[in-house]
């Protein structure tokens, strides 16, 4: 084998030749390093999110046919890409040429937030329409199901999608009987005519036409090149591995040969992560090109042989055109497999993943491996030497040797038999999210009875996820043969199953009696699937089955994604020109669409610069005994590692540590800092630094733990009004319960990311920091270094997301990079990956709420008493404000005249939690929700009746003595109650479920008041600066941070509108220490309040400056006002300064006035549930909101339903996994699930309240960052609602103790039946949990 000179593929047009590939590059670090194409994004690393698809497109010289498929760039060899085109965002549309139809829709709908997501969901998008013009809804769900947002909630991009739909069905702006989708979505619907009177979002009419034939076309060059391409093998050598391409089978065969254990890897979607995350290393590596006969189709007379180089999607694809085209008794088998391959991971890994990888890989949770096994599938393997079949069995997927492959063998094909005449197959899985997550449990089942007599004559089960590999229940299968279907032959069934799949307590993964009560679920659906077909194949023979168990057989409730929006309208007497109220595009809408946006990792490289990798404990509590660097230190191009023994007397600011010294206090603690000259050679030195720990005692991971052990951070917090005590004793009843809250992560798309650029004189530095908080950043870098703040800028243009994770961890981060920086004269460079992001940074704090409540039989609540338990983690961070804000907003919008509420910071060894969007009242919130739910429950009353009943009403005081007025609140709450036809709906809701048994459906409305401000006047304060050139245009600088929230297009627009100047002419470049000082985090829903009261200040500055130059020139432009204003040597620029809302709060009275308004919404959500799964579908949610008066409807509805949607993951799936020794072992977006495109409620109205008051703020306008996270509680709530009513009819007395998240796993639990009562239990004790509930 010649070792092939050179590897040529095309990008975006332009040939591409590269001499000395690297088998370990990616194709994404080299479109961003060695091209300089950084549109394409690094989010995951191991293809999970979807930020870095590209567009593949392969020619086929047989049949004359290009294939264009969505790839992860992150997780495919450019070794692999020979002969290849590949299309990126930058290849399809830009704003300085031709921006993509895909591009400008995804823009003008509003579809982009922080923008870091955009170019993955474009490609998507893109790839979809390059196949399919004119796609259908399910297409471009199914398209976009690989890629993740954390900002938008993804409605925007659904309706961007939509207007390439045949019918676009979009009915933005459109009233209830003009949508062409309401037939059926929403029959009980009684919407309001309010919204023919607001104005639409963007108008479809406007939208550059899609044309096909103007895309790129594939390179003829590479056309040409395949056609006559020599059929030798390519050899491509590295420094640590040598990459083996063979272009026909028998150069395969022969290269397997030669190297036995070299894995083949076609899509590297199996290989690819254990080599990034668990450091697998492959000396050699074999990758077929193009072999015909690993592709191959053949219908066969017993079945179907498909080839084991066809990825996934185009099996796919096979698969649904023969079950169109055969009877349907002969496609059991396939039908099955099809079912789990439109959800089996996303469209990017399908496209990617081999039939064959799949097989052989043998994951445990493989979907399509119990299928496989149990449809009795043939394995055809090839060697040099010989050739022979094997069936895809237990033993293969056990790996038995005798019945595996041996090492010089390849899987050419699998053959997978028709089915037969009374033979039936399912497929069955339970995952966290329905499309793009790894299953908790997944089964393949088929049973085969002869003849329509009901007697079984084969049967096979095949579960995935409940062991080392596929587990096959072959004995009790065995057992079974000859018994007749039926409930007894099912009982039996179960019975044998949970003996021989014998599952233990400290399994892998955790959730083990949910899997051993799927395990039996799965059983129970497949005998009543198989007793229907019977039913329908022969009704004489075979009864029907019972209308309240034929429920389980229908899918959850589906419908196509439909919404309305009612906002505000703008005044008739506003200037046309005045961009306020309008819904104004994001300022960088466009550019994050076409990729052009830069977020701080798509900087070019330095001269000279560093990168900096840290190495992190892997202990929860111990001792550092020693630290040894040298083995790092010999490697090539590693320049220092840096240790807390380097930063002495700086290694503290304020309350945190940089580098641990002598002990570290969770897993994921900062010791040292590896500085070398790549990114990749820095973090394989952090992976050889050795670190020696003594354990230490006690672990406190736990808020259990904590209160045991009296670990706590000082002080206490406590509110109290009104006598508790007193009135405790006057009340009808009192109930006492608890509730715990789970934590989550930000998730933010973009990784902390940090770059510290030494100036060369003066001792002065710049940094470029993904942050919320510049002030911050540089005033620890300046303590850190010894230096003046004045000496160090802090430069931000955006964040990719930050959501309160971008303050107190960053900064400590970039202290240590600056340090690096400043000691060795060069620029150095940090970006996180995800999983040591994830480990390192913590997130949302969990919570344990008690509550004692006293109140009467009407559900008045008359008195409260509670505790808050927030654990903090290890060190403080923003804990005690946590709570405090927690504290103050507990009362949501319920009057307490008698509360007593304390809370208390844990201190534990986890990553320190910090802020995230909401800042401790999701948490508390919740908690006096389930207080008011208990109460109800208690009571005997719906749960809305009692909320309103204890609802503010009109001009009040809350706890701690601020005044305000609830009419706004309730309005809110008789605005949801119509818009949702919350009665009739309730009415539906109680028939749905007292018709079906095994689906149940719930109801649930929620009002919300959340107090906006920040607690102290000084943390209030804002400031700006304006400068108007001669030309007549405007730069504009404020201290707060665009992170996708579209405050500098709302500072834009209060240009517009002050100076009376085009949006147009108006410019901000970013956010920088060096322009506007002193400035306070972005945060707490204010920036735009804080930051547009500065920057309007600036603006009249200026204008009263100017007002005798424009009064003698009235009809003059802003270019003549200028000019005239320069020749008078009048300044032309401003600054603006806002001092803060006058806010106090004193904790020794209680009292004060932290906040400066409320904001009042209210949300209902309906789901539907399957009780025995646990699986769910939200099925609609209307919010009405009272946000003032809107400054930009488009970004505030995209902020509503961005907050609700990371809320609905909040309350319902994201889970973060802790082992027993305080190991995370959710580290990335395969572990840790949140929301996707597929968990938007199918029906979505959002609802503004008209403006009725004037107050202080920018314009009467209301921050609306954080407050919709809590309206995802309604979901919450509403799941709740169906679990009770499972419970009710089972007749299981009490409501059940239900926690958040409620995931799929507890709410299985929680409707209790026979399965869950049969399944075996392991004696407490007797096991060490595979992870703890933190």
């Amino acid at each position: 084998m010649d070792s092939a000179p050179e590897l040529v593929f095309f990008v975006n047009g332009r040939k591409v030749v590269e001499k000395n590939a690297d088998p370990e590059t990616m194709l994404l670090p080299f479109l961003r390093k060695s091209l300089r194409l950084t549109g394409t994004k690094y989010g995951c690393g191991g293809g999970g999110c979807g930020a870095c698809t590209v567009m593949i497109s392969r020619y086929n010289p047989r049949t004359k046919s290009t294939r264009h498929y969505p790839a992860n760039a992150c997780l495919t060899p450019i070794c692999s890409l020979h002969g290849a085109a590949i299309t990126t965002v930058e290849g399809i549309g830009s704003t300085r040429t031709r921006l993509h139809p895909v591009q400008e829709r995804l823009a003008k709908c509003h579809g982009t937030q922080c923008g870091f997501c955009s170019p993955g969901m474009v490609m998507s998008l893109y790839t979809l329409l390059r196949n399919h013009p004119e796609p259908s809804e399910e297409q471009l769900v199914d398209a976009l199901g690989g890629n993740l947002c954390r900002c938008t909630g993804y409605r925007p991009i659904i309706d961007a999608c939509k207007t390439f739909c045949k019918t676009s069905s979009c009915c933005q702006g459109k009233e209830n009987g003009d949508c062409c989708l309401e037939q059926g979505a929403g029959d009980q619907a009684e919407h309001e005519d309010g919204d023919k009177t607001s104005p639409v979002l963007f108008l479809e009419e406007e939208f550059l036409p899609l044309d096909p034939s103007q895309e790129l076309i594939f390179p003829p060059e590479l056309m040409i090149m395949t056609e006559r391409q020599p059929r030798k093998t390519r050899v491509f050598r590295g420094d640590r591995v040598t990459w083996v391409s063979p272009v026909t089978l028998q150069g395969l065969l022969e290269a397997k040969h030669k190297y036995p254990k070299a894995p083949i890897v076609m899509g590297n979607t199996s290989v690819g992560p254990e080599v990034r995350f668990k450091g697998v290393l492959h000396p050699v590596i074999i990758s077929p090109d193009g072999i015909e006969e690993l592709n191959t189709v053949k219908r066969g007379a017993d079945g179907l042989t498909l080839g084991s180089g066809l990825s996934l999607a185009q099996v796919k694809d096979v698969l649904a055109d023969v079950v169109q085209t055969l009877p349907e008794e002969q496609t059991q088998t396939f039908r099955a497999l099809l079912q789990h391959l439109r959800t089996l991971a996303g469209a990017q890994i399908r496209n990617m993943a081999s039939l064959g990888g799949h097989i052989v890989s043998r994951h445990p949770d493989s979907d399509l491996n119990p299928l496989l096994a149990v449809g009795n599938c043939a394995l055809h393997l090839l060697s040099k030497d010989e050739e022979r079949q094997i069936p895809l069995d237990e033993h293969f997927l056990s790996r038995k040797p005798e019945a595996d492959l041996s090492p010089q063998e390849i899987l050419a094909s699998v053959t997978i038999p028709y089915s037969r005449k009374w033979e039936f197959v399912s497929a069955f899985r339970q995952a966290p999210r329905a499309q793009n997550a790894l299953a908790v449990v997944n089964s393949g089942m088929r049973v085969f009875f002869g003849d329509g007599n009901g007697v079984i004559r084969e049967l096979s089960i095949s579960y995935g996820g409940v062991g080392p590999t596929v587990v096959c229940a072959k004995n009790s299968c065995q057992g079974l043969v000859g018994r007749s279907w039926g409930k007894e032959t099912l009982d039996e069934a179960c019975r044998l199953v949970l003996g021989e799949v014998s599952l233990p307590g400290s399994a892998p993964g955790g959730k083990v009696e949910f899997k051993r009560t799927l395990m039996v679920s799965f059983l129970f659906k497949f005998y009543l699937e198989v007793s229907q077909l019977l039913h329908l194949m022969d009704p004489a023979r075979h009864p029907t089955l019972a209308s309240r168990e034929a429920s389980v057989l229908a899918d959850l409730h589906s419908g196509h994604h439909w919404r309305t929006l009612k906002h505000q309208n703008v005044d008739l007497k506003q200037l046309p020109q005045d961009p306020i109220g309008r819904p104004i595009m994001h300022l960088s809408g466009m550019k994050h669409a076409t990729g052009e946006a830069i977020y701080l990792d798509d900087m070019p490289t330095v001269d000279q610069e560093l990168f900096l990798a840290f190495v992190t404990s892997s202990r929860a509590h111990a001792k550092i005994l020693s630290i040894d660097p040298s083995e790092a230190l010999r490697q090539p191009g590693v320049v220092d590692v840096v240790t807390a023994d380097h930063l002495q007397d700086v290694n503290s600011f304020s309350t945190e540590t940089l580098l641990a010294k002598d002990e570290v206090l969770c897993v994921g603690h900062l010791i040292c800092a590896v500085i070398a000259d790549s990114e990749t050679r820095a973090r394989r030195a952090a992976g050889a630094v050795k670190v020696v720990y003594q354990d230490v005692e006690p672990l406190i991971l736990t808020i259990e733990d904590a209160i045991k052990h009296d670990s706590f951070f000082e002080p206490e917090r406590k509110l109290e009004c009104g006598n508790v005590d007193k009135v405790f004793k006057m009340a009808d009843q009192i109930l006492e319960g608890e509730i715990h809250m789970g934590g989550q992560e930000h998730f933010y798309m973009e990784t902390q990311s940090m770059l510290a650029v030494p100036k060369g004189e003066d001792q002065e530095m710049d940094l470029y920091v993904s942050t919320q908080f510049p002030k911050y950043i540089q005033d620890i870098v300046a303590s850190t270094l010894k230096l003046p703040v004045n000496k160090i800028m802090c430069h931000v243009r955006r964040v990719g997301g930050a959501f309160g994770g971008k303050v107190t961890k960053t900064a400590i981060m970039a202290a240590i990079t600056a340090f690096a920086a400043n000691r060795h004269g060069r620029a150095v460079r940090c970006v996180l990956e995800r999983g040591e992001d994830m480990l390192i940074t913590g997130g949302r704090h969990p919570y344990l709420g008690k509550y004692k409540a006293g109140f009467m039989d009407d559900g008045r609540i008359v008195a409260l008493d509670m505790e808050h338990f927030a654990n903090g983690g290890w060190s403080l961070d923003e804990s005690l404000f946590v709570v405090e804000m927690g504290l103050l907003k507990m009362d949501n919008a319920y009057k307490f005249p008698n509360l007593r509420c304390r809370g208390r910071a844990c201190r534990t060894n986890l990553p320190s939690n910090t802020a995230l969007r909401g800042f401790g009242f999701p948490q508390t919130g919740l908690i006096t929700e389930a207080c008011i739910t208990a109460v109800a429950a208690r009571c005997g009353l719906p749960p809305e009746k009692v909320r309103a009943i204890n609802m503010y009403k009109g001009v009040d005081q809350t706890p701690y003595r601020q005044d305000l007025d609830a009419s706004r609140l309730s309005q809110c709450w008789t605005e949801c109650l119509a818009q949702s036809a919350y009665t009739l709906r309730r009415a539906a809701v109680d028939k749905f479920n007292a018709n079906n048994f095994w689906r149940k459906r719930g109801l649930a409305m929620v009002p919300l008041k959340f107090p906006v401000g920040v607690g102290s006047v000084a943390f209030g304060q804002a400031a700006a600066l304006v400068h108007v050139y001669l030309d007549g245009s405007a730069l504009v600088t404020h201290g707060g941070i665009e992170m996708g929230q579209g405050v500098h297009t709302k500072m834009i627009q209060v240009v517009s509108r002050e100076l009376k100047m085009p949006m147009s002419n108006v410019h901000l470049r970013g956010t920088s220490t060096e322009t506007v000082p002193n400035t306070n985090p972005s945060g707490g829903s204010v920036v735009a309040d804080l930051n547009g009261l500065a920057v309007k200040d600036a603006c009249q500055t200026l204008l009263r400056r100017l007002e005798p130059v424009i009064s003698r020139n009235p009809r003059g432009t802003w270019k003549d006002w200028a000019q005239a204003a320069f020749d008078q040597s009048i300044s032309l620029s401003a600054t603006g300064y806002f001092r803060g809302y006058e806010s106090n709060i004193d904790w020794e009275k209680g009292e004060g006035q932290p906040f400066e308004y409320f904001v009042y919404g209210a949300a209902c959500s309906e789901v539907e549930v399957d009780c025995l799964t646990g699986g769910h579908q939200n099925i609609r949610t209307d919010i009405v909101m009272d946000v003032g008066y809107s400054i930009n409807p488009a970004l505030d509805i995209g902020q509503v339903e961005g907050a609700f949607i990371q809320g609905l993951g909040l309350y319902t799936m994201e889970e973060l996994k802790y082992s027993a020794s305080g190991v995370l072992r959710t580290r990335g977006p395969s572990q840790y699930q949140i929301p996707a495109v597929c968990d938007v409620p199918t029906e979505l109205h959002v609802s503004f309240l008209p403006p009725t008051e004037n107050s202080s703020t920018l314009y009467s306008s209301k921050g609306l960052g954080e407050s919709g996270v809590f309206l995802g509680c309604s979901v919450f709530f509403a799941l709740q609602d169906a679990v009770g009513a499972a419970r009710q009819e089972r007749g299981l007395t009490g409501p059940p103790r239900l926690s958040s998240p409620l995931t799929p796993e507890k709410i299985r639990m929680a409707c209790e039946d026979k399965f869950t009562k049969t399944i075996p239990r392991d004696e407490p004790g007797s096991w060490v949990p595979w992870d703890v509930p933190i």
